[in-house]
């Protein structure tokens, strides 16, 4: 079991290891659109644990380009631990 933080209020939320977090994400407040990686509506900046989520989709690649601190929250699954999150 994992868990996001969220930079903006301290909420945390667990995840099970494995699983998106684009459904506790969308819960607290990220904004969504598309959920296929190509509007980009849901951008996070990941501020701790950018090694705790999956590698970068082919899809974000493409929206964000450069693979820095940003991640489109419906492209991203826990793999394990903690990360905290800004939107």
């Amino acid at each position: 079991m994992g868990k996001v933080i969220f930079d903006h209020s301290g909420e945390e939320r667990e995840v099970l290891d494995g699983d998106l977090i684009a459904p506790i994400c969308e819960e607290s407040g990220v904004p969504f659109a598309c959920t296929e990686g190509v509007c980009g509506t849901c951008v996070i900046e990941v501020v701790e644990g950018m090694e705790q989520l999956s590698a970068f989709t082919q899809e974000e690649e493409d929206f964000l380009g450069d693979q820095g601190k940003e991640r489109l929250a419906c492209q991203c699954r826990l793999k394990s631990g903690v990360i905290k999150i800004r939107f």
